[in-house]
């Protein structure tokens, strides 16, 4: 299963996101999962914000690797689960599409549509990029049993 994670520059919350997932399922041995990230507007190349990357160390991840891409139909084409941080990313996708498979992250992990957006912490302080970790790993931390039992190869014995 390929899961994308789509913001709008790739730089700051869907690198996050990607990252606290990868963790989630490593501590978890889940396999058979890769996980991505892109962006709407992303500048292809770009590291992660400063502040994405100094929260992200606070808790024990490191984007120093991570390069910002675009969004294309190719990267559409190959994710089978596309969370999107805002429902202009979700329309993104879907255009591109990922109509079916792309979904607000918030609203995958079961809060109602007016509370499902992840805030853009870009150009903010730490605690508004601590704040964007932490709402990030509550919602992920909530999807994950959906996005087990959705994944095509999940043992039906193991929900």
């Amino acid at each position: 299963m390929r899961v994308l994670f789509v913001c709008t520059g790739n730089i700051c919350r869907s690198p996050m996101a990607a990252a606290i997932l990868r963790r989630l399922l490593d501590g978890r041995a889940v396999e058979e999962v890769e996980v991505t990230s892109a962006g709407t507007a992303a500048w292809d190349g770009a590291p992660a914000s400063e502040g994405s990357y100094l929260v992200s160390l606070e808790n024990g991840l490191d984007l120093s690797g991570h390069r910002a891409r675009p969004i294309t139909t190719d990267i559409v084409a190959d994710a089978d689960l596309i969370l999107g941080m805002g429902t202009h990313h979700v329309e993104r996708a879907d255009l591109l599409g990922g109509t079916g498979k792309a979904h607000l992250l918030g609203e995958y992990a079961g809060q109602s549509e007016d509370a499902a957006e992840v805030a853009d912490p870009f150009g903010g302080d730490l605690e508004e990029y601590r704040a964007t970790y932490a709402r990030l790993s509550s919602l992920i931390e909530a999807a994950l049993p959906r996005l087990q039992a959705e994944r095509p190869d999940a043992d039906p014995g193991q929900h």
